[in-house]
């Protein structure tokens, strides 16, 4: 639950005293009791919630996945990423793990992934247009309905 040497409840506690926000102000906000966010506040409860964290991000300008990192969670959306793809991305993990901060940010830097997820998402998008054509080309072309008469006493 920390990042460094700072507890997630004392990070909060300290960015929510910086902008003059009450623990009432701010628990409302939230959607929580004040007695609540004082506890976690304390480090006495286990950090709130995903989606309580991501506002209490919004309210003290933080970054919401490093907030989240502080609180020992892991996004949602990150979450199901990895179970889409668990042993590559576990093993690219544990690689990247063996990097410094500053070589990461380096790899960051150069492009590398940037490069990598534009070239992802042009080829998934091409995938999907091959996919609507041959839906087309399976269902032949588009009839029209038969015309019969508007009346069945016509006829």
């Amino acid at each position: 639950m920390t990042t460094g040497a700072e507890k997630f409840g004392a990070f909060i506690r300290r960015e929510r005293e910086a902008r003059d926000i009450g623990l009432r102000e701010m628990a409302k906000k939230i959607g929580v009791s004040p007695t609540y966010l004082s506890k976690v506040e304390r480090d006495e409860f286990t950090p709130p919630i995903e989606e309580k964290v991501r506002a209490i991000a919004t309210i003290i300008e933080c970054d919401p996945d490093k907030l989240l990192g502080m609180a020992g969670r892991v996004p949602a959306d990150v979450a199901n990423i990895i179970k889409r793809y668990p042993v590559a991305l576990s093993r690219l993990l544990r690689k990247l793990n063996s990097l410094s901060p500053e070589e990461l940010g380096q790899l960051m830097k150069q492009g590398g992934i940037d490069q990598m997820v534009h070239d992802a998402q042009v080829r998934d998008a091409g995938r999907a247009r091959a996919a609507r054509s041959a839906r087309k080309e399976r269902q032949g072309p588009a009839r029209k309905p038969a015309r019969g008469p508007a009346n069945a006493d016509e006829g």
